[in-house]
């Protein structure tokens, strides 16, 4: 067995045994069920004969949590607590003694003056299961609320807290932005006020992996001419994750070290329809769906609100891109804006759900102004998308962007434009131009519509149809309900008159 199981690393065990003669049957239930309680696969890679990159994190994590004075290493207290934190029983000063002496001997930078470090820590969990006492580290990764993935278990995100109405969504607390700067003041070790990707790696070095290296949130924020992060951009990620996917957002928040009850961290907002009878809206983060023909401009949109340089070349978008970043208002104030990116072969497919405005707070509809087509188009989209929002209640503000402005406008294109915002009741096209990196303060106007949801709402024909139908409808039931009243009243008043008349009789 031994050369297959050479070739073979993941089998752990082989045993002989012999149901006749009672041999080593005891043994064959006992590693069969070691296997499953307590699996090699997970921690230990056979290969290369070191931990796995996700047991590294987990116990690095685990470590910092038990190093309450933050010195990098855990003094004789501080490893007793973890020992009866872990195992219910309190080392002692021998055995702690006998702990760091076999670290030490091994791994010189394994202890300091200061007690157990890190490397030290990671070097003891590695001895232990090379030597099959895989128990040990899966009692201490399970304390800790880690399951066999490695990950945090489910009963410890509060999946409830984000319950929530389809057009509400989920935001940081102040609580949480608070924290999240102290975690960037902390990570920008330089203080420049720039975050490099080997610093982010370092920020979610205790969580399973990096969340942002991978769609949608790669490349959804602005980058610092470095290549780097600002506070800003850091903070824009965040507020993506936790509107796109609120537990992955708040179990991260719990990889890095979030204090306190972590359903603190997260507000569910007002909903959108209510924030439409109040004529406002009291979110900080804005989702705006970026809809257009294909070559119209949309990506050129999104790359300059991310800082990024006009590309002259015209490169197809396959698949839903997302852009964030933050938005300064008049008066010093900060909303966040995230644009999402609908390719035009893929409206279809978004609005067969019912549901697919509800998380819109705002359309921008773009066009290139030196093409007809485009601009026909642009508005059989948005007739699709306004008629879709009247349909199912989700009605969303909408502006029209003339896209490419640089460029001479096809002809008749004011009086289209100005027919059709006319009759839709909209604001008639933003025109603006990427190439001259002339916006037209595009970015605010979007917030400011999305701030004032009651207003920029287009209206189909037969949406208007449906309203005049409705109010008449609503004049009716008024005029048989003052009717049936007044029948009433008078029938009322008739007995009245009658029982006095045959009283006086």
């Amino acid at each position: 067995m031994s050369p297959i199981m050479q070739q073979f690393r993941e089998i752990e065990t082989c045993i002989e045994c012999s149901a006749y003669k009672h041999i080593q049957i005891p043994e064959v239930f006992y590693y069969a069920q070691k296997a499953v309680l307590h699996p090699t696969g997970p921690l230990f890679d056979q290969e290369t004969q070191t931990l796995k990159p996700r047991c590294v994190r987990a116990l690095k994590r685990i470590f910092i949590l038990c190093d309450h004075d933050r010195d990098g290493a855990l003094s004789d207290a501080e490893l007793n607590n973890f020992q009866v934190k872990c195992f219910n029983a309190p080392l002692q000063p021998s055995e702690i003694v006998g702990v760091k002496r076999v670290v030490q001997d091994k791994l010189v930078e394994g202890v300091n003056e200061r007690g157990l470090t890190l490397t030290g820590f990671l070097f003891l969990h590695a001895l232990f299961i090379e030597k099959g006492r895989l128990e040990t580290t899966w009692t201490v990764l399970r304390k800790f609320g880690y399951n066999n993935d490695i990950k945090l278990s489910d009963d410890l995100i509060p999946y409830s807290s984000f319950k929530r109405a389809p057009d509400q969504s989920v935001e940081l607390t102040n609580e949480a932005i608070e924290f999240l700067k102290g975690v960037y003041e902390l990570f920008d070790s330089d203080l420049d006020n720039n975050l490099r990707p080997i610093e982010v790696e370092d920020v979610f070095s205790t969580a399973p992996e990096n969340p942002w290296n991978d769609a949608p949130y790669k490349d959804a924020a602005e980058k610092t001419a470095l290549g780097g992060l600002s506070l800003d951009a850091f903070l824009s990620e965040w507020a993506l994750m936790t509107l796109l996917d609120p537990a992955r957002s708040l179990e991260n928040l719990i990889y890095i070290g979030y204090p306190g009850d972590s359903s603190s961290a997260i507000r569910i907002t007002r909903r959108r329809r209510l924030d439409r009878k109040k004529q406002q809206s009291e979110r900080n983060v804005f989702q705006c769906f970026v809809f257009g023909p294909a070559n119209a401009g949309k990506s050129a949109l999104m790359n300059s609100f991310l800082g990024r340089p006009y590309l002259d070349s015209y490169s197809p978008t396959a698949d839903e891109q997302y852009a964030v970043n933050v938005v300064e208002l008049p008066g010093g104030i900060k909303k966040t804006l995230v644009l999402r990116e609908i390719p035009e072969d893929g409206v279809s497919k978004l609005l067969s759900s019912k549901e697919s405005l509800a998380p819109c707070d705002i359309a921008v509809f773009v066009y290139d102004s030196s093409d007809e087509s485009s601009w026909k188009r642009a508005t059989e989209l948005l007739m699709d998308v306004a008629g879709h929002g009247e349909d199912t209640g989700y009605e969303v503000p909408c502006l029209i962007v003339a896209a490419k402005d640089d460029l001479d406008s096809f002809p008749m294109a004011i009086q289209n434009s100005t027919r059709v915002s006319q009759d839709m009741g909209i604001e008639a096209p933003i025109p603006i131009s990427s190439k001259l990196r002339d916006f037209n303060n595009i970015f605010r106007r979007i917030v400011n519509a999305a701030e004032h949801p009651h207003l920029s709402i287009p209206e189909t024909e037969a949406g208007r149809s449906r309203k005049q139908y409705h109010r008449l409808i609503n004049r009716s039931l008024m005029v048989v309900s003052v009717g049936a009243a007044v029948a009433i009243v008078g029938f009322a008043a008739y007995r009245v008159y009658a029982a006095r008349k045959n009283a006086s009789s």
